[in-house]
């Protein structure tokens, strides 16, 4: 019989689908559902979901998206590693999976083995500051790097894949610079603000693996926090 972990709580992921919740960790926000909505898929389509946590982007993507082929989620930290497995395991979704593992340390055979990367990054710079280690690590760049991230879903991704992620608007122009290194080319820009007439505070980017220059910016998404499945 399923059950719960003290501290766990089931909650809404999408219609009648649960997403397993620890009030002591880490627990998503409105960035990573933006993102599953930001992404368009295609069908057929083989998902990485990196620095999933407790697997919202990827979970939430694959309801959104009945018709791709599946989702892998790779999270370095056990604790959310196994609730997203067990998320998995409560719903029945087919196709899907978690994998424990550094970023870095994502083996060889996932090369070119996906046609879409998604990522909700920790983008803030510095260590802890009066938040537990197991927060910190999923909001700074403690044990990750952009770049870092980047390479490695440039190298999972197949020609023509594309790959997905969410970060401050304000390191908007490391985010190209990185893409384009990679050879990712930017193909699709979208700032979030909090509400009309403010200052966008993060941005949402698609690049295709070995795409042609041209970048479509797409109109500014406003959010007040208040997330509507």
């Amino acid at each position: 019989m399923f059950q719960l972990k003290p501290g766990e709580a089931l909650e809404e992921l999408f219609g009648d689908h649960k997403i397993i919740q620890n009030c002591s960790l880490y627990r998503f926000t409105s960035d990573s559902v933006l993102l599953s909505r930001f992404a368009r898929a295609k069908k057929g389509d083989v998902v990485a979901d990196l620095c999933s946590g407790c697997g919202i982007v990827g979970l939430h993507f694959l309801c959104l998206n009945g018709h791709i082929s599946g989702v892998t989620l790779f999270e370095m930290q056990p604790s959310l590693n196994d609730m997203a497995a067990r998320t998995i395991e409560y719903n029945g979704f087919k196709g899907a999976r978690a994998v424990c593992c550094r970023v870095q340390d994502i083996g060889r055979e996932y090369d070119g083995a996906f046609s879409l990367a998604l990522c909700n990054p920790p983008y803030e710079r510095g260590g802890p500051q009066n938040i537990s280690y197991e927060k910190a690590v999923c909001r700074k760049e403690i044990t990750v790097t952009l770049a870092e991230i980047v390479s490695a879903a440039a190298r999972m991704l197949k020609f023509g894949g594309r790959f997905a992620l969410v970060n401050r608007a304000d390191r908007l122009a490391e985010v190209i610079y990185l893409l384009k290194s990679a050879g990712l080319e930017p193909k699709r820009l979208q700032f979030v603000a909090g509400r009309a007439g403010a200052k966008p505070y993060l941005i949402m980017v698609e690049a295709a693996k070995g795409g042609k220059p041209g970048l479509d910016v797409c109109p500014t998404v406003f959010n007040e926090g208040v997330v509507s499945y």
